[in-house]
C-alpha cells in the first residue's frame, strides 16, 4: 500500500500539532503515527490511498492555526503492513 513519511519543521511542538495531525488523519482516512523529534520537528508516517495521502500532506503543509510550518519534507514509499488507526507515539 502507498505510504508517506512527512517531517514538518517550524513552530510545531507545544502547539497541539500532533493532536491536530491525528484529527487530519481521521478526516482523510489514513493510518499511521505521529511523533515529536529531538530536533524540534514533528514526523508522521501515514498509509492509505494515494489521493487521501496527498490531501493529508497538503494539510500538514498548511498546519493548524497556532503552528508555523516553515519546511516540509516528504518521502513516498510502498508499505506491506497497514497499521491500525492513527496514533501519537512520542
Amino acid at each position: 500500500m502507498q505510504a508517506v513519511r512527512v517531517v514538518v519543521h517550524g513552530r510545531v511542538q507545544g502547539v497541539g500539532f500532533r493532536a491536530w495531525v491525528v484529527r487530519q488523519a481521521a478526516d482523510f482516512g489514513v493510518r499511521g503515527a505521529v511523533w515529536n523529534r529531538t530536533d524540534g520537528a514533528v514526523e508522521a508516517e501515514a498509509v492509505g490511498p494515494e489521493p487521501a495521502l496527498q490531501r493529508f500532506v497538503a494539510a500538514l503543509r498548511a498546519g493548524p492555526a497556532h503552528a508555523r510550518v516553515e519546511q516540509v519534507a516528504e518521502q513516498w514509499f510502498e508499505r506491506a503492513e497497514v497499521p491500525s488507526g492513527f496514533r501519537v507515539t512520542g
